[in-house]
C-alpha cells in the first residue's frame, strides 16, 4: 500500500486543531494605542476619519474608554499626545503638565498594574511636524534634538510611565535617553526603542490621528528606506548597545521578514507595530463586505507573532480582547 504523510489527521476537528496550534494571541501580547487631546471639553471624543472606530479623546473620555477595555482584559497601552499649542521646539512634549504626562498620572492612579507606555517623540508637539529640531534651511538636526528627547523621557517617567518608547529615529537617542533616565533616578524604567522604523506610506492615517504631518519635506532623512534589511540590523544593534530593553519593528505585516531577522539576531523582547494604514485597509475592506474583518485581523496578528514578535501594538486590541475574553 502506498505510504504518505497524512497531515490531515491532526486537522479533523476544532479541538484537535487547537491542541496542536503553534501560535496563540494572548491578552498580554497586545498593546492598545490611544490619542489623548489637551482640551477643556471633558466630552471631547473626535472620530478619526481615516481610522474608523478610533478617536482623539479628552482625559475624561480616555479614562472612560480605558475603563471599558480593562474590563475585557487590557494589560498595556501606549499614549500619543495632541497638545493645545505647538511650537518649534515641541516644548509640550517635555512639560511636566503636558497632556501625555497628565494622562499617565491619571491612568496609573486608577489602574496601578496597567502597563502605560509613553511614545517619546516631538512630532506631535512641533509646529513644523518633524521629530526633531529644524535649522533655518529646513534640516532636521540630530544632536540638538537628543537633549529634548531625554527631557521628554524623564518627564514621562516622573509622571509614572512604565516604559518610554522613542520613535524619532535620531541617531544616539537611546543612549541619550538612558543617560537622562539614569541620572534622574529612573534606572529601572525600560526603553522600548522604535529600532527599525521605516519611512512607510502605511503611516498616512496616523498623521491625521496625531495631527503630526510634516509641514514641509518628509522624514526620509531619519526614518529608514523600505528597501533595506541589513541596515535595520545595524540600527537594532546600535540601540541594544545603547541600552534598549525592547526592540520594535514598524510597520508590521509588510515587514514580517524584518521581524524574523530581528528575532533571530537579538535576544531582547521584540515588538511590532500594526500601523494605521494596516488598520484602515482592513477596516475599509470589511466595511465594503469584501473580507471577514475578525478573521483577517486574527490572521494578520498571528502572522506578526509567528514571524517573531513577542508583543504587538495594534488598534484592534480592544476588539480582539472582547473576542478572547468573550
Amino acid at each position: 500500500m502506498l505510504e504518505f504523510h497524512r497531515g490531515r489527521r491532526l486537522r479533523m476537528s476544532a479541538t484537535l486543531r487547537e491542541m496542536v496550534r503553534e501560535t496563540e494571541i494572548r491578552p498580554q501580547d497586545l498593546i492598545m494605542p490611544y490619542f489623548v487631546a489637551e482640551t477643556d471639553d471633558a466630552d471631547f471624543r473626535k472620530p478619526i476619519g481615516s481610522m474608523p472606530g478610533q478617536y482623539q479623546l479628552s482625559l475624561a473620555q480616555l479614562e472612560k474608554q480605558v475603563a471599558e477595555a480593562v474590563k475585557t482584559g487590557l494589560r498595556s497601552l501606549i499614549l500619543f499626545g495632541i497638545p493645545a499649542q505647538k511650537d518649534e521646539a515641541g516644548s509640550q512634549a517635555y512639560d511636566k503638565q503636558g497632556i501625555v504626562q497628565q494622562a499617565i498620572r491619571m491612568l496609573k492612579d486608577k489602574w496601578p498594574d496597567l502597563v502605560v507606555i509613553a511614545d517619546t517623540c516631538l512630532c506631535e508637539y512641533t509646529s513644523h511636524g518633524h521629530c526633531g529640531m529644524v535649522s533655518k534651511d529646513g534640516e532636521v538636526l540630530n544632536d540638538p534634538t537628543l537633549n529634548l528627547l531625554s527631557q521628554t523621557a524623564v518627564a514621562q517617567a516622573e509622571a509614572g510611565a512604565d516604559i518610554v518608547a522613542p520613535s524619532d529615529m535620531m541617531d544616539g537617542r537611546v543612549a541619550a535617553i538612558r543617560e537622562g533616565l539614569d541620572n534622574a533616578g529612573y534606572q529601572n524604567t525600560p526603553i522600548m526603542s522604535y529600532a527599525v522604523k521605516y519611512a512607510s506610506a502605511f503611516y498616512g492615517p496616523f498623521r491625521e490621528a496625531a495631527e503630526s504631518a510634516p509641514q514641509f519635506g518628509d522624514r526620509k532623512t531619519y526614518q529608514m528606506d523600505p528597501a533595506n534589511a541589513l541596515e535595520g540590523m545595524r540600527e537594532a544593534a546600535a540601540d541594544v548597545e545603547e541600552g534598549a530593553d525592547i526592540l520594535m519593528v514598524k510597520p508590521g505585516l509588510p515587514y514580517l521578514d524584518i521581524i524574523r531577522m530581528v528575532r533571530d539576531s537579538f535576544d531582547t523582547p521584540v515588538a511590532a507595530y500594526q500601523v494605521s494604514g494596516e488598520y484602515s485597509m482592513i477596516k475599509a475592506a470589511a466595511q465594503n463586505g469584501w473580507i471577514d474583518e475578525h478573521n483577517v485581523v486574527m490572521e494578520s496578528l498571528i502572522a506578526i507573532k509567528r514571524a517573531g514578535a513577542d508583543m504587538i501594538l495594534t488598534y484592534f486590541t480592544e476588539d480582539v480582547l472582547k473576542t478572547l475574553n468573550g
